[in-house]
């Protein structure tokens, strides 16, 4: 199997963007959520849903996938995978200040860490995201 093409890109205010990425830390150190369905580790986000921009569904997947209540939302870089025209997002970066309960979804848990999990659901694509936020922002 090949491995997969992911590339980032500044922003473009006028681009149509399909999904969000946010990597989200708190008390100084990274969280991460697992879904019912996996024993692996993603970041918070989803698809952008109809009539949304990628800054609110940033805000609501945060919230559903982590539980987040209180936090700083800026966006880093555009991605893409592949040769998908389709297969553009965003990704974000978040400072939690208050987490609340992990509302009913498809998460079953959070979890923090001092850097990327070794078990990641995308380990083709995390990394490289990870290594597109601002190095002020994850550890050298």
């Amino acid at each position: 199997m090949m491995p997969l093409s992911v590339q980032t890109f500044p922003i473009d205010p006028s681009a149509s963007y399909t999904f969000v990425v946010i990597f989200s830390r708190c008390r100084g150190r990274w969280l991460f959520s697992r879904h019912r369905q996996r024993s692996t580790w993603e970041t918070q986000g989803g698809h952008i849903e109809p009539g949304e921009t990628p800054e609110e569904a940033a805000r609501r997947e945060l919230w559903e996938e982590s539980g987040a209540t209180a936090f700083a939302l800026a966006p880093v870089r555009a991605y893409a995978v592949g040769d998908s025209p389709g297969g553009k997002g965003v990704v974000f970066f978040a400072e939690i200040e208050t987490l609340g309960p992990l509302p009913e979804s498809e998460m079953a848990e959070v979890q923090f860490f001092d850097d990327l999990p070794q078990a990641l659901t995308y380990p083709e694509i995390t990394p490289v995201l990870f290594r597109a936020l601002p190095t002020g922002e994850r550890p050298a």
